[in-house]
């Protein structure tokens, strides 16, 4: 078994939750926040059997596809001022970023 631990977009989540719960993934939702660009997203912890991984996998390659967006970065003017302007830059977001476990032991009780 395999506990999947996947971090996407916010705007990606709720498709991919109903993705993954018609397909019969059981699937906890956590809100957490990016410390890059200080965006919302989505923390999805998913218990997998080792047979059903690459279906999976599949779903979350689908849905969550990265994209360019302009952000703003704060970039400082002039030293001891302190002042900040916005300076607008592109970003790559979405996709997921996945982190893979394996599971020695399951248990619900």
């Amino acid at each position: 078994m395999k506990l999947i631990i996947a971090i996407v977009q916010d705007e990606d989540a709720a498709h991919l939750v109903s993705e993954l719960m018609e397909e019969g993934f059981g699937v906890t939702k956590l809100a957490t926040t990016g410390g890059f660009l200080r965006a919302g997203n989505t923390t999805l912890l998913v218990g997998v059997e080792d047979d059903r991984f690459d279906t999976c996998m599949g779903l979350i390659e689908k849905v969550c596809k990265s994209r360019k967006q302009i952000a703003t970065s704060p970039v400082t003017m002039g030293g001891a001022t302190g002042m900040y302007a916005p300076y607008p830059i592109e970003v790559t977001v979405g996709g997921a970023t996945v982190f893979v476990l394996t599971v020695d032991q399951f248990l619900k009780l």
